[in-house]
């Protein structure tokens, strides 16, 4: 099959590792990890993997480890790097013993319950190596959560001589890692699991995790399209670009693009939330820079609102709260006729204070939270098109202050959504070292007979020869959660912290920001050749966070 160079150069990159991992190695235990709370629950659900210590793997004598077979598994949604973890495992297995085999489950944990499966042999994984995607053996979004998927999973496990499962995923697909190594270790079935740390939103990190593989690329990919239409607005001067980013839970990825770019405006839900800002103040917040900017002669700049925005402000969160209400469990509204119909029933079901912000929306975002829903009658939030509703508001204040002879610019926009763009994209240098030495670290694990752990490697600023790997109890980063009407063990997802260095940094400059555009950045296309300082440097949001201090 014809491959462009990028492919072909990119297939022949050598991932680099932490130097520990290069020939023997010998893992330290450190002390015992226990959750910051609902410890005593905790215990009680998780007996067999819970209190145990942390783990950092370490140069050592050059021995004989038998033979094993393991299954890897790709869990939710796809993130830069996943390649690199299976070719990492792969690589490591086959170091402390050749005759070890990986067998890849197809399409996610469907795969392990259905006994979907196949041995991934050497072509296969070179193949692959170093390049975006989930495409190797597919992913899914299949919890495991049911005794009978425990067993068939151990069933298969058993025909295939499997002894250690590698779940790659995020924080939902990391608690199933933790509740099946429980299980299989309660049941005393010979299984191993073993978690990996996955997802390009960055909420999978905690004082153990620094970053989760993908995050890096996908904000280097999104950064280089904000330039891009940066450098845009300041050619054609005439456009206001409104940016919405990937991101329900947690604006990581809005802040850490913020940082790489400098836009005029960026808004962090977690500080909507916290400020309890309305609507009106989200809007005025925009209208502000546009009035200053557009009165100086400056009619163009760039917004970035991240995806789920409009669940953190209260009013918001409040008639989303009670449409999903009035519709997810009644039969009568999906009986109705109409769109009217369905809009007046919920009017009727709404408190005052939600009509009156059902009102002012635009119709088109008032049919996406009425009519658009997901198969259990809930609000798509993901599929709001918050950015488009931002500019409609903010467009009905600025024709009012013009009336008022307040404004005097103008104001064209251009609305974009980057979120797929980012998911695939071949690996940075950054991450394909990174997801790379997760897979490697993850066979040492594997072979040193440990279970309930996340593959982990820390001092991620420093060059890679320097990180340190190791792996932390899964049950460590567990605690209680309500989720669809129930309490569950669930690992936390990991929000913006307004008192961190990467927000404190963001909330010094961007007033500036909002003002000028001589501060724009354009960090262009992710660079793999050239100076070690820019192809393999992090996040900004991740340096700030450990600074590097050369020893």
């Amino acid at each position: 099959m014809r491959k462009t160079k990028i492919e072909i150069a990119r297939l022949i990159y050598k991932p680099k590792l932490p130097a520990s991992l290069r020939q023997g190695i010998t893992i330290k235990t450190g002390a015992v990890s226990e959750p910051d709370e609902d410890r005593e629950e905790l215990k009680k659900l998780f007996p067999n993997t819970y209190g145990l210590p942390l783990l950092s793997v370490e140069s050592g004598e050059e021995a004989k480890w038998p033979a094993i077979n393991v299954g890897v598994i790709l869990s939710g949604g796809q993130a830069p790097g996943g390649h690199n973890v299976i070719s990492g495992l792969y690589d490591g297995l086959r170091h402390f013993n050749s005759r070890s085999r990986l067998y890849g489950f197809i399409g996610g944990p469907s795969g392990l319950v259905d006994h979907k499966f196949i041995e991934l042999q050497h072509d296969m994984v070179d193949e692959c190596r170093n390049t975006g995607g989930f495409d190797m053996i597919g992913s899914g979004r299949t919890k495991l959560e049911t005794k009978e998927q425990f067993d068939s999973g151990a069933a298969i496990c058993k025909e295939l001589g499997i002894s250690a499962l590698v779940i790659i995923g995020g924080d939902d697909s990391n608690t199933n890692a933790c509740v099946l190594a429980e299980y299989y270790a309660a049941n005393n079935m010979g299984i191993q699991v073993i978690g990996c740390p996955k997802t390009i939103d960055g909420d999978l990190k905690n004082e153990y995790i620094e970053t989760s593989f993908g995050f890096d690329t996908a904000c280097k990919v999104y950064s280089e399209l904000i330039g891009n239409v940066q450098r845009d607005a300041i050619s054609a001067k005439k456009y206001w670009h409104f940016v919405r980013l990937m991101g329900r839970s947690a604006s990581h990825i809005t802040l850490e693009c913020a940082l790489q770019t400098q836009p005029n405006v960026t808004f962090i839900s977690e500080e909507i939330k916290a400020r309890g800002m309305s609507l009106d103040d989200v809007v005025d917040v925009i209208v502000k820079s546009v009035v200053q900017r557009g009165n100086d002669g400056l009619n163009f700049g760039t917004v970035l609102v991240p995806e789920g925005l409009i669940e953190f402000i209260p009013e918001m969160s409040k008639l989303i709260s009670e449409l999903n209400d009035a519709v997810s469990s009644s039969e009568e509204f999906n009986k109705l006729p109409t769109d009217d119909d369905k809009k007046y029933y919920i009017m009727q079901a709404l408190s005052p204070e939600s009509r009156d912000v059902y009102l002012r929306l635009p119709h088109k975002i008032a049919n996406q939270l009425t009519l658009d829903r997901d198969p259990h009658g809930n609000v798509q939030v993901s599929l709001i098109e918050t950015e488009k509703l931002l500019i409609k508001l903010v467009s009905a204040k600025l024709k009012k202050l013009k009336e008022e002879g307040e404004y005097k610019g103008s104001f064209n926009t251009v609305s974009h959504f980057f979120g797929y763009e980012g998911r695939c994209s071949y690996p940075t240098n950054f991450d394909a070292d990174y997801s790379y030495s997760l897979g490697f670290t993850a066979a040492a694990l594997i072979v040193e007979g440990k279970t309930g752990y996340m593959s982990n490697i820390r001092h991620l600023t420093a060059p890679a020869t320097e990180w340190v790997a190791g792996g932390v109890p899964l049950t460590t980063m567990m605690h209680l959660e309500k989720r669809k009407g129930q309490i569950k063990p669930v690992i936390e997802k990991s929000l913006v912290k307004l008192d961190d260095n990467p927000f404190r940094y963001y909330e010094a400059n961007r007033e500036v920001w909002a003002d000028s555009s001589n501060t724009y950045l354009y960090p262009g296309p992710i660079q793999y050749y050239g100076p070690e300082q820019i192809c393999d440097a992090t996040t900004e949001t991740l340096s700030l966070e450990h600074p590097y201090n050369h020893m």
